[in-house]
């Protein structure tokens, strides 16, 4: 029988599941916050695409799982924890494991299909997220803020059911390049035998990072991705078609991506193939996605070249690859920051102020409302912008979006990034690029940082000024955004549990917060 009102909200005592063995006190805390960082995403997850909301009174929202009929409570907030199963008169706390169980019982019922990878992937996410807070306790977090804010990522991305599963592979092989661990290293520079280069774009500041002999090109290799492909790669090292040439002099800082680093001294941004999952795809450089990278480039720089504003666009200036090894070795050459920020402003990550690091300016601004008025007049309008009037559906989001303040942290400049994510009209329909850009933009970008600054500044209401920037531009969706009674949210657990193709993106409808009331 289910609980009553009571039942359901407070009464009972909840069985806790502790994290298990662990002969310290710090080990015993990594293990509690590596749960806590796994829990949140995963529930989020949960209730987003799958749970339905009972409608009982107390302090603890209590959800139905129409799969299995199982009621379910947490404490709610931006990220929801403790959860709780009813069974047999009361509440029992699940552990990381445990809602890992409920949840892939749950959904393999739900949808009929059986799955067990991703359940892997998720207790490798957790497992990941251990050995991160590990790593951090003893690295020293660079200076430069910007960077601070690119490797801030412990928990990741809000509502993935394993964003932080590394494809299963133990720690030691990928902690060295892993920019929640405040990594950095050199690149492994390679000479590619000159009748086997294929050069797309402006590869030249490639060339500038060593000097390849005679009958060859430099190409610099990310020493993960050498790792992993190792095999594949064995005959061209052993016919000469390519040859190791070293490292590179100055280290390179991981990004957010992972797969993307960046040489601060170059002002250069490098992107490279890795043959991990990382989220929902399999993060390689893939040869459609290559070929297509000049067109959609072209077509962001001009639009945010259009716009009205400082924002600025990060090209994806070219490519460089070996014939034989066209994935495996392929390396996107992107600008650096330099040549497009204002003066005196400094760049930070938009998913790194979510997710909180030292300084940032959401913890330190004095005027919530000044500063998030300040911030949506840099970001809304160009991805608006290149929308109606040039068909650029950006890929808005919060890892591919940087914002630029002043010294005294107000936003003053928006950079987007990222020309594989791109879509272009009529490449794809326009409704489908209109929900593509609500999603990126709306509920993944903004509805975050709203959320994470109302955290920071009870009271705060951000949805006000969301709708009167929105209301600023004669765009007919625009508009019609701020009647409608819901918006897409993206189902990445069902998405990943399906198999389908992480570029295939399915939405549900969630309720619009900019609806008024």
């Amino acid at each position: 029988m289910p609980p009553s009102a009571a039942e359901a909200t407070g009464g009972g005592t909840p069985h806790r599941a502790g994290p298990g063995g662990g002969t310290s006190h710090r080990a015993d805390e990594t293990a509690r916050r590596a749960d806590a960082c796994a829990t949140a995403p995963l529930l989020n997850c949960l209730l987003r695409e799958v749970a339905r909301r009972v409608p009982v009174s107390g302090e603890r929202p209590v959800y139905r799982l129409p799969g299995t009929g199982r009621l379910l409570r947490v404490r709610a907030g931006r990220r929801p924890a403790g959860p709780e199963v009813y069974a047999a008169g009361t509440w029992h706390r699940l552990g990381h494991t445990d809602l890992v169980k409920l949840v892939a019982e749950e959904v393999g019922r739900h949808t009929g299909v059986t799955n067990h990878e991703l359940p892997a992937e998720m207790i490798d996410s957790r497992d990941a997220v251990a050995a991160l807070l590990t790593a951090r306790a003893g690295a020293a977090p660079p200076d430069d803020p910007y960077l601070r804010s690119e490797q801030s990522l412990v928990t990741g991305h809000p509502h993935h059911p394993a964003p932080k599963a590394r494809g299963g592979d133990p720690a030691a092989l990928w902690l060295p390049y892993a920019p929640e661990a405040h990594a950095r290293f050199p690149l492994v520079l390679l000479g590619v035998r000159a009748d086997t280069v294929v050069d797309d774009g402006n590869t030249s500041a490639l060339d500038a990072l060593g000097t390849a002999p005679p009958g060859y090109r430099l190409l610099p290799a990310h020493p993960w991705q050498l790792d992993l492909a190792a095999a594949a790669l064995a005959p061209a090292f052993a016919d000469g078609r390519l040859i190791r040439l070293g490292t590179t002099g100055l280290p390179v800082w991981p990004t957010a991506a992972i797969r993307t680093v960046y040489a601060p001294e170059r002002d250069l941004f490098l992107k490279f193939s890795l043959d991990v999952r990382i989220t929902n795809d399999i993060r390689r450089l893939w040869r459609h996605d290559l070929h297509r990278l000049r067109r959609t480039d072209a077509a962001a720089r001009a639009a945010l070249a259009a716009c009205p504003g400082p924002a600025a666009w990060l090209s994806d200036r070219g490519h460089r690859t070996a014939d034989f090894a066209y994935e495996e070795l392929a390396v996107v050459v992107r600008d650096g920051l330099r040549d497009h920020l204002l003066p005196g402003a400094t760049p930070l990550l938009a998913a790194g102020l979510a997710e909180g690091f030292a300084d940032s300016p959401l913890d330190r601004t004095a005027d919530p409302e000044a500063w998030w008025a300040a911030y949506l007049r840099q970001v809304v309008p160009p991805a608006l912008t290149a929308f109606a009037d040039h068909g650029v559906v950006l890929e808005a989001h919060l890892q591919n979006t940087l914002i630029a303040v002043d010294a005294d942290g107000t936003p003053v400049q928006a950079l987007f990034r990222d020309a594989e994510g791109v879509r272009l009209l009529p490449d794809v329909s326009r409704a489908a690029g209109w929900e593509r850009l609500q999603y990126c933009l709306v509920v993944n970008h903004l509805s975050e940082i709203a959320a994470a600054l109302a955290e920071r500044h009870p009271g705060l209401d951000p949805w006000p000024a969301v709708r009167r920037e929105l209301a600023r531009h004669d765009l007919p969706e625009a508009a019609a955004l701020l009647t409608a009674p819901t918006l897409p949210g993206k189902t990445n657990l069902l998405l990943r549990w399906t198999g389908a193709d992480g570029a295939d993106a399915r939405y549900l409808p969630l309720p619009n917060p900019l609806v008024s009331t």
